[in-house]
């Protein structure tokens, strides 16, 4: 069975996936903005920033908080640090292996250099 923070970890990754998101997400890192503020810049339709917004919330990167008619968006960056954890682990693992295969093709060539000789 696939653990929940798994699942979590899927969503983070799909909404970083895509460039809109992304910039959503730096402009809401400098300060909490509304739905209008965050559609400016894009040459979408406002339906279609509330979509980008809605999987943001969905992956947990950003929290809606309502005052009265008006929405405002900030940042949650407890996924993204999940995110940065999964990379890390990930880096070291990867760069233990290219070590590890870096050894073996030492010892191998090693082996070809002393094989040489003997002829």
């Amino acid at each position: 069975m696939v653990k929940r923070s798994s699942l979590q970890l899927d969503r983070v990754f799909r909404a970083l996936a895509d460039p809109t998101r992304r910039e959503i997400l730096l402009r809401v890192a400098r300060a909490d903005r509304t739905v209008a503020e965050l559609s400016e810049p894009f040459a979408i339709s406002p339906p279609a920033v509330s979509r980008h917004l809605k999987i943001l919330e969905n992956a947990g990167i950003l929290q809606r908080v309502r005052s009265g008619k008006h929405h405002r968006f900030n940042m949650n960056p407890r996924p993204l640090a999940e995110v940065r954890t999964t990379l890390e682990q990930l880096t070291t693992f990867w760069l233990q292996r290219l070590d590890e295969l870096e050894t073996f093709l030492d010892q191998e060539k090693e082996k070809s250099s002393t094989k040489q000789k003997i002829k």
